[in-house]
């Protein structure tokens, strides 16, 4: 039976407005690109590297988690788009299931597909509901799992959808507009649930500015996720770092 080596949950709780940079592996994954980033995260103050990606491939998952933990004490979550995608390296892995959507494979089978090994790793593993919301294009993980994201403008249905999974023992809830979403999730989603639960909220998808990393600390998010704007603009840490240094 394994045993947590660390507590990643708690750190989740203790604070809003915290940061993850999201590494797609497929897309980044040698010394070469990881040390110049790792090097601005770190000037950034980021809290977190999430790793992972819909169609990652493990060998390429396994190296990108050795060099950021070889390189950085800065935490490492995996986000797993399917059972194969593990680590011992890391230091949590989001259990993710994707509750938004009525995809068997990734409510239930690629978990009971990686038990027995996930069981016997030193990885603090996270119950998590993951919620694809509408962020006005077609995400990976929607073609990959086959779901549909839930509409922008059902913020009840967002939010019962968090709580019901609550109720059901998840100790996480992510809200996901996506990769390259052109919108954010809607802050309400956010604003609506802190009031009924105080369960960590982790949001990702679209945030590219200084102002949506605001009015999500103010909203109660907990993690925002930076992903694929940062492949487009690495200098957005900047913005991340004038950020964390006015609010801490």
């Amino acid at each position: 039976m394994f045993e947590n080596k660390t507590n990643i949950w708690e750190r989740f709780g203790e604070s809003t407005g915290q940061i993850a940079v999201l590494i797609d592996p497929e897309k980044t994954n040698t010394e070469a690109e990881l040390i110049p980033l790792i090097e601005k995260a770190t000037f950034a103050k980021i809290d977190y590297f999430f790793v992972g990606g819909s169609t990652v491939l493990r060998k390429d998952l396994e190296k990108t988690v050795q060099i950021l933990k070889a390189s950085s004490t800065i935490p490492v979550v995996l986000f797993p788009g399917s059972s194969t995608q593990l680590s011992n390296d890391a230091d949590a892995l989001l259990f993710l299931s994707l509750v938004s959507g009525r995809n068997p494979d990734f409510l239930i089978t690629h978990h009971v597909n990686c038990i027995e090994e996930l069981i016997q790793m030193n990885v603090e593993v996270i119950p998590t509901a993951y919620i694809l919301v509408d962020g006005g294009t077609k995400s990976s993980v929607a073609y990959v799992s086959q779901t549909t994201p839930i509409p922008r403008d059902q913020t009840n249905i967002g939010v019962n959808t968090a709580l019901a999974a609550i109720l059901q023992g998840k100790k996480l809830v992510y809200f996901d507009a996506g990769s390259g979403a052109k919108e954010t999730v809607p802050v309400e989603f956010i604003q609506k649930l802190k009031k009924s639960i105080h369960t960590p909220i982790i949001v990702g998808g679209g945030i590219r500015t200084s102002e949506d990393l605001i009015a999500f600390k103010k909203a109660g998010a907990n993690v925002l996720v930076i992903g694929n704007h940062l492949e487009e603009n690495i200098d957005f840490l900047l913005d991340i770092q004038a950020f964390k240094t006015i609010m801490d």
